[in-house]
Formats: C-alpha cells, sequence, structure tokens
C-alpha cells in the first residue's frame, strides 16, 4: 500500500518514521494531494500544510481523493482543520485538536499556524502555536503554577499577538507590562522549560499510530458517499496540477520573515 504524509514544523520525518512506514513529504500545498492520489497512493496522512501567500491544500482535492478510494487522514495542524470541515465526507481526524475544530470550539485558522525555518533546517518553528499556548496554560493551571485568571489573561495576550510573534517570552514580557503578577509569572518562566505543551506533537504521533493500525487491519478502497462535481474549477487545478512538477521551482519554505506559513 502506497502511504504518504504531509510533514513538517509540526513533526520530522525521523521520529514520524518511526511509527508509520510511510513517504514523508514536506507541507502540503495546493494541488499536492492530487498529485499523490493521481499517482496511486492509497493512504494520505496531512498534518502539515502552507498557507498565506502559497495556496492551501484544496478542500476538493481532498474530496477527489477520497472518491478515488484513497483514505485521508488529518491531525494537529492544517490537517486537523481540514478533517472537522470535512468529517462529514468521511475524512478521518484524529486528536484533541481536531476534536477542538470539530465541535466548534476553535473556529480560527491562527490556533494552529507558526512560522518555521527552511527545509534545511528542519522547518524548525520559530513560533508556538496558539492551541499548544492554550494546552500549556491549561497544564499549569492543573498544576498550581498560575491561577485559573491569570491563565485567561495569559490567553488573551497570546491570541492578541499575530501568529509569528507568538512566543512565550513575548507573552510574559507583555504580561509584566500589563502588571499581571510577578511571582506567578516568574515561577510559570521556570515551569516551562519542563512543562509546556506540544499537543500538535501529540496529536500528529497518534495520527500516524491510527493510520499504522487501519492500514494494517483494513487495506480495501474507501468508499463515499457522495458524488464528486467536475467543475470548472475542479479542472483548471487538474490542468495546472498536471502541468507543475511535484517539486516546484519555487522555495515555498517559511523563514520568520517569509511572507507564508504552515499550519
Amino acid at each position: 500500500m502506497s502511504v504518504y504524509v504531509f510533514v513538517g514544523p509540526t513533526i520530522g520525518t525521523d521520529e514520524a518514521s518511526k511509527e508509520l512506514d510511510a513517504t514523508f513529504l514536506p507541507p502540503a500545498a495546493q494541488g499536492d494531494v492530487y498529485r499523490i492520489a493521481s499517482e496511486g497512493a492509497r493512504a494520505i496522512g496531512i498534518i502539515d500544510g502552507y498557507f498565506e501567500n502559497v495556496p492551501a491544500v484544496w478542500h476538493k482535492e481532498i474530496l477527489w481523493a477520497m472518491s478515488q478510494g484513497v483514505h485521508v487522514f488529518g491531525a494537529a495542524s492544517i490537517g486537523a482543520c481540514r478533517a472537522a470541515e470535512l468529517h462529514a465526507f468521511g475524512m478521518i481526524g484524529v486528536g484533541q485538536i481536531f476534536e477542538l475544530f470539530l465541535h466548534g470550539k476553535l473556529e480560527d485558522d491562527d490556533e494552529v499556524a507558526v512560522a518555521h525555518c527552511p527545509a534545511e533546517f528542519g522547518y524548525r518553528p520559530t513560533s508556538v502555536a496558539m492551541v499548544n499556548i492554550r494546552a500549556t496554560l491549561a497544564a499549569a493551571v492543573a498544576s498550581a503554577i498560575i491561577a485559573d485568571a491569570t491563565r485567561r489573561k495569559l490567553e488573551r495576550i497570546a491570541k492578541d499577538l499575530f501568529y509569528p510573534n507568538r512566543r512565550y517570552e513575548v507573552v510574559i514580557k507583555q504580561a509584566i507590562n500589563e502588571k499581571l503578577p510577578g511571582p506567578e509569572l516568574s515561577h510559570f518562566a521556570d515551569w516551562l522549560r519542563s512543562g509546556a505543551v506540544d499537543q500538535k506533537r501529540i496529536d500528529a504521533l497518534a495520527m500516524l499510530r491510527t493510520m499504522s493500525h487501519q492500514i494494517a487491519s483494513d487495506t480495501k478502497p474507501n468508499r463515499v458517499g457522495y458524488f464528486f462535481e467536475h467543475s470548472w474549477v475542479w479542472e483548471q487545478l487538474v490542468r495546472e496540477s498536471t502541468a507543475a512538477s511535484s517539486n516546484s521551482a519555487i522555495d515555498e519554505n517559511t523563514t520568520a520573515s517569509d511572507p507564508a506559513g504552515a499550519r
């Protein structure tokens, strides 16, 4: 079975390959799922993907892939967003972040967005996803590191930041400027070294394990309950994707100063 997974700043190829025998690809952009599915993929996992100035992976190409018998999974980042949006059509979502989007607890795409380094530096994130900040703050409350009132204020400060600027040191600095309790902030800063929660990575690992289990137990092609409409816009995407090579000549990687991001 041909299995492909789009990864990037959420989880590295080395770690991901320990959980699933698959071909690991860079963050997904528009047309990538179509190209992989048209080349014979039987299962596709979406974790990371581009957005902003690089067109994001399109809902319709996922629907097309599933209509061709491909099992499509999503988690952690843009994969969780797409899985929540296409859950009713059969895309398989995994993890807490997916569940939060599915049930409307989260709605904004910037919750999973990060800035990151280029491929040669392993897509290392240079900012912290809002979903990870929320999970970390909840863990800090549970560990009696900060009060719930402080958690709410820190969440608001983080949410008000543009996603490439979301880093714990920036949040804490702004909290000091807003006169939040100094001892709590100091305790929180010390605790972060061991207590920070990477919910995106947790969910990514859960998706890879789910894929491994399902692929081992069910090799039948996916079956869907909808008719796929070949619209003019869809045919345009097919023409563009067919003309483009799998590896674009344009550098779509993100650095802290690049106009694109990943989620």
